[in-house]
């Protein structure tokens, strides 16, 4: 794919595809992190895109329950040294 490097106010930029958007499940205004490596710049999508949306869903529904006790327990107690 080959684009071109257009004026965006005082900067500089390129227009992603909406396709190639939609193949990396981004859209507007979504987090990326973007670096520079062996002369080639690289945009990475934030892995933890919408999590935090999905905690407060999880929540509302009440399904953020804990698996697992809280540690030490009995056995933690007595039978190891620590």
């Amino acid at each position: 794919m080959k684009t071109n490097i257009i004026n965006i106010g005082n900067s500089q930029g390129v227009i992603l595809p909406s396709a190639l958007l939609r193949q990396l499940k981004l859209s507007f205004k979504s987090a990326v992190h973007i670096e520079v490596n062996n002369g080639m710049i690289i945009i990475k999508p934030d892995p933890r895109q919408g999590w935090a949306e999905a905690a407060r869903h999880m929540n509302k529904e009440g399904d953020d329950q804990l698996l697992m006790e809280d540690f030490p327990d009995d056995f933690d107690k007595e039978e190891w040294t620590w």
